[in-house]
């Protein structure tokens, strides 16, 4: 069974009160993933950058579909912690150490610290994998990224 950790793409898509063209393909690709008995897991990183937006274009249907998801049963949500960014700290500094920032130097830098939650469900003996819409920054890193659609 593998942990399907989601990123901020996916999220939104999931959670997206309309539900048509790539939100409901991805609404279809979680029901089934859930029924081939995956875990799927919400990143406290993921819910603040998909949040954050739609309370600047005030999305309130977006907001309540959003918290609803969050508070099913078959999703687990990860918190963010100290050993989280203790984590993501690091990967940053890595990073940068080696050439291959994934963020402007001052910004938060959500990607390190979704990796970050993503390693430590790892090392706690989950198979984890990030479902994200564009992989780019995440493949930088220790963890498997694959673009949801390619995730079965």
């Amino acid at each position: 069974m593998t942990f399907v950790v989601l990123d901020t793409g996916p999220l939104g898509l999931i959670t997206n009160p309309r539900g048509k063209g790539a939100a409901r393909e991805c609404a279809e690709w979680l029901v089934d993933a859930i029924g081939q008995g995956h875990r799927i897991g919400v990143p406290e990183i993921a819910d603040y950058e998909l949040r954050r937006e739609l309370l600047r274009a005030d999305k309130r249907p977006g907001l309540a579909r959003l918290d609803e998801f969050k508070g099913e049963p078959s999703i687990e949500y990860l918190p963010l912690t100290t050993e989280a960014m203790l984590e993501a700290a690091r990967l940053w500094a890595h990073a940068r150490t080696h050439g291959f920032p994934t963020a402007p130097d001052q910004a938060l830098d959500g990607d390190v610290i979704l990796v970050a939650q993503a390693l430590l469900a790892e090392r706690a003996g989950a198979q984890v994998v990030v479902a994200a819409a564009n992989v780019g920054h995440l493949d930088r890193f220790e963890i498997s990224a694959r673009l949801w659609q390619e995730i079965r």
